[in-house]
């Protein structure tokens, strides 16, 4: 009796494999056309994981460049900034002369354009945003783009220079006059383009007081008055000028 049930079990195993049939195998065309559907859905991640199939199958160059680039810009869209920044790096790695590299660039410079923090935190996405939009002006100075660009440029430096001045504030408010100077004069040198210098000068003046110059104190204090007559610093300069004289 337990033979003939180990006989029967055996069979009905046999059976099975026999019928069984296996998930047909689909072509990187057929997971490039799911990732477009998916895209158009706006189910982004889903379309990634579409196109990444057709890009690890290697299945031809073409196809491989349009996977990356369309993974990329699902990323973008779904606000995954840092992984479309790393995902468009990747492909100007991989395909320096491509005839994407204008869109390619203008969207790795606007990935990191929107991870841009406020003035008073890390302002690496900052640099590569503006490093990655000279780039692209540099390469494509006919581009249609170039007023866009330029302004994104502007807003940048104008960040930048705004972190000099809150790192300035912060060595004039521990007495550290000597590195408040250098900081925030750099301002001055470095981005003549800076359109908020208000504040700047206020401190500027401060750092010199504490350094007893009170010539370049006045200078100062008369750039802030004569660019800013309405500003908040106008009375507390006052004060501080009245400390020393």
């Amino acid at each position: 009796m337990r033979t003939s049930i180990i006989f029967l079990l055996t069979a009905l195993l046999l059976s099975a494999c026999g019928t069984q049939q296996l998930p047909p195998t689909r072509s990187a065309a057929y997971y490039f056309q799911e990732g477009e559907r998916l895209f158009e859905r706006e189910l982004y991640e889903d379309a990634v994981a579409s196109w990444e199939r057709v890009r690890d199958s290697y299945y031809s160059p073409e196809l491989n460049i349009l996977a990356e680039l369309k993974i990329a810009e699902a990323y973008y869209l779904a606000e995954m900034y840092v992984e479309a920044a790393a995902t468009y790096e990747s492909f100007l790695k991989n395909h320096p002369d491509s005839d994407h590299g204008q869109r390619v660039l203008y969207y790795l410079g606007m990935s990191y354009y929107k991870q841009v923090l406020p003035a008073n935190r890390d302002q690496t996405a900052t640099h590569n945003t503006i490093v990655t939009f000279r780039n692209l002006l540099k390469l494509y100075p006919e581009t249609s783009q170039k007023v866009e660009v330029e302004d994104y440029i502007h807003f940048c430096r104008n960040r930048l220079a705004q972190h000099e001045v809150l790192v300035g504030r912060f060595y004039v408010r521990t007495d550290k006059a000597d590195a408040a100077i250098m900081r925030l004069e750099a301002v001055l040198a470095d981005y003549p383009d800076f359109t908020t210098r208000e504040q700047l000068y206020y401190l500027l003046g401060e750092a010199y007081l504490q350094k007893e110059d009170k010539t370049k104190a006045v200078e100062s204090f008369n750039n802030l008055y004569a660019n800013y007559p309405d500003s908040k610093y106008i009375k507390k300069a006052k004060k501080s000028l009245s400390n020393y004289f």
